[in-house]
């Protein structure tokens, strides 16, 4: 009986031992950052090593990370960047997916990997056929130290086709730029939406003035969506007509288009939002 107590307390005391871990930080702690370029939701996760006072890129056994070897660009697991569509990469076309970061660095440029099958932490299992992207980057002095290893999504562009996995640790700074395509989800968008609701008539010729496509269709929504119950009321979009058809060459149209929303602006009594003035301008600009 002793000897069956015994037992049971043993396997007492290991289950609690399992179970009452002291959670401690990580000496990487885990980061990660996300955006969003046109439509494609971009994800770097990684874990963050620090400088702590040593030397960390160079050749020679004082420094942490070797020039002209292969590292998991960061610490334990490594670095993991999710694209929710297709993109390219530095030119190269990748799929939608999570892909390892791998680097080799260098001391006025990098190599820079997009793995499809992590290595994690065991560089030595690196080949360049693991590499969907391989590609070299230069590589740039900050102006401070970087203590934290860091991964920024940076310089979105104005048309949001582009942007960088912006990468940084000690005095170290390099970009990977990629690009996304959306035109042709947002055509397809169009074409199955503008059925169902009117209001995506004006988002639809909105994306074509702004993107300069097929402005002839986007004056053809438009007036469609003007022609609706009492839509054509609506100054601020009427501005936009006039706004498609000045690109058109339209100026006549355009100016009687932009005086129409005008006085809609003048007496709509909650306020013009600047459309007065915005209209006065369009007509300066095509007199």
């Amino acid at each position: 009986m002793k000897r069956i107590t015994n037992l049971i307390s043993l396997c007492v005391l290991v289950a609690f031992g399992a179970t009452a871990q002291i959670n401690t930080p990580q000496p990487s702690p885990a980061g990660s950052v996300s955006s969003t370029v046109g439509l494609t939701d971009v994800k770097i996760e990684y874990f963050r090593p620090g400088v702590k006072g040593r030397q960390i890129f160079g050749t020679g056994d004082a420094f942490l990370e070797q020039y002209g070897e292969v590292w998991r660009t960061g610490a334990n697991a490594g670095s993991m960047v999710t694209f929710s569509t297709d993109v390219k990469v530095a030119g190269t076309d990748v799929k939608a997916g999570t892909y390892q970061i791998a680097s080799i660095p260098g001391k006025d440029e990098w190599d820079v990997m997009l793995l499809s099958s992590p290595i994690g932490g065991n560089e030595a299992a690196y080949h360049d056929s693991l590499a969907v992207v391989k590609t070299k980057v230069k590589s740039s002095k900050t102006a401070n130290s970087v203590e934290r290893m860091t991964f920024q999504v940076s310089d979105i562009s104005a048309d949001n086709t582009s942007a960088n996995i912006h990468f940084a640790w000690a005095n170290t700074s390099w970009k990977l730029p990629f690009t996304v395509d959306f035109h042709e989800t947002v055509m397809k968008d169009i074409a199955a939406k503008t059925q169902v609701n009117p209001q995506n008539y004006v988002a639809a010729a909105n994306y074509y003035l702004a993107s300069g496509e097929n402005l002839e269709q986007a004056l053809e929504w438009m007036n469609k969506y003007l022609s609706m119950g009492e839509n054509s009321g609506q100054f601020w979009h009427v501005h936009t007509k006039a706004q498609i058809q000045a690109k058109l060459g339209m100026k006549k149209e355009a100016i009687a288009t932009a005086k129409d929303s005008m006085e809609k602006a003048k007496n709509f009594p909650n306020g013009d939002f600047g459309y007065i003035k915005r209209n006065e301008d369009l007509i300066a600009s095509l007199k």
